[in-house]
């Protein structure tokens, strides 16, 4: 025997009441066929009352007819609340997990990205500011000073001084003006200063077997005249070649070269040649010297100060 509501289903009328709404909802044919005529009323509640008993719940007239008149009134109906702020922020709190997970998301990237610029761009940025900060007031004013010591002790002539100070002031001069490419060449070329002073080499002629030791060339400013050159190299005390800065009078540019042609007479071009037939050797071969503290080598022979790079 089927058990009554207050048995089976402790359920209040009002909940029953919603419970009929439901069960109508569910059955829009019945509905629609039975609620169009308001004559027929007692007739779907008779049919509501058969439902329930066939699921063991017994329900009161009252109730079958309260449920019917609140589908009529559409009553136990959610509406949708209207936009507005309210409605807004209470999406956005139910959301709050997944906006929560797209602004950390969001954020992370905007951190990457300071990070990247930061690290790959701004600090080294700044860092390299700072070297250039620190190299113009305190590397290379330090150097500048430190090459006019050196360059003071080993400067043996004033012609060495004066092309230090001349440097030193130039150096100086570009460091107030914040131009650290020409005072880097200040100390670039006070360096070679110091490292020319310290050199010591001679010059000797080239007397090689398939070596030319002299040749003589027709200017052509002038080419009824004849220049003469002697072939020399420069050699360190144990025999190797050194290499010197030459500048050829022909084109008038500078090379680095460990053999080149020194202008000399052609009187004393016919001595050395006599010399080198006489035996194959040439005896007197040394033209000059280049001693510790000088920029210029002290010559053994006359020479005409003119020089050449290529033969």
């Amino acid at each position: 025997m089927a058990e009554t509501a207050t048995a089976s289903a402790p359920l209040d009328d009002i909940m029953l009441a919603m419970d009929v709404v439901d069960t109508l909802r569910h059955r829009e044919h019945l509905v629609a066929r039975e609620l169009s005529e308001e004559t027929r009323e007692a007739e779907l509640i008779e049919r509501l009352r058969e439902i329930y008993r066939g699921q063991g719940i017994e329900v009161s007239d009252e109730i079958l007819l309260e449920g019917v008149k609140a589908l009529k009134e559409n009553r136990f109906v959610y509406t949708p609340p209207a936009p507005g702020l309210n409605v807004t922020l209470a999406k956005l709190y139910v959301r709050r997990g997944r906006i929560g997970k797209i602004v950390a998301a969001a954020v992370v990237a905007l951190a990457l990205a300071w990070g990247g610029w930061l690290i790959g761009y701004k600090w080294p940025q700044q860092r390299a500011a700072e070297e250039l900060r620190i190299e113009l007031t305190e590397t290379l004013p330090q150097r500048i000073v430190e090459l006019g010591e050196e360059i003071a002790k080993l400067a043996e002539t004033s012609a060495a001084r004066e092309k230090a100070a001349a440097l030193m002031a130039e150096g100086e001069r570009a460091l107030g003006e914040e131009n650290i490419g020409q005072a880097r060449l200040s100390v670039t070329e006070l360096t070679m200063l110091r490292d020319e002073l310290a050199r010591e080499y001679k010059i000797t002629i080239v007397s090689r077997p398939g070596e030319l030791s002299g040749v003589w060339r027709i200017p052509d400013a002038n080419p009824d005249a004849q220049n003469f050159y002697l072939i020399v190299e420069a050699l360190d005390d144990d025999g190797n070649p050194v290499t010197v800065t030459i500048r050829n009078e022909e084109n008038g540019t500078l090379q680095r070269v460990t053999k080149w042609g020194v202008r000399v007479s052609e009187n004393v071009f016919a001595q050395v040649r006599a010399d080198k037939q006489d035996d194959g050797i040439i005896q007197n071969n040394r033209v000059a010297t280049k001693p510790r503290g000088r920029l210029e080598p002290v010559y053994a022979i006359p020479v005409m100060g003119g020089t050449i790079t290529e033969w």
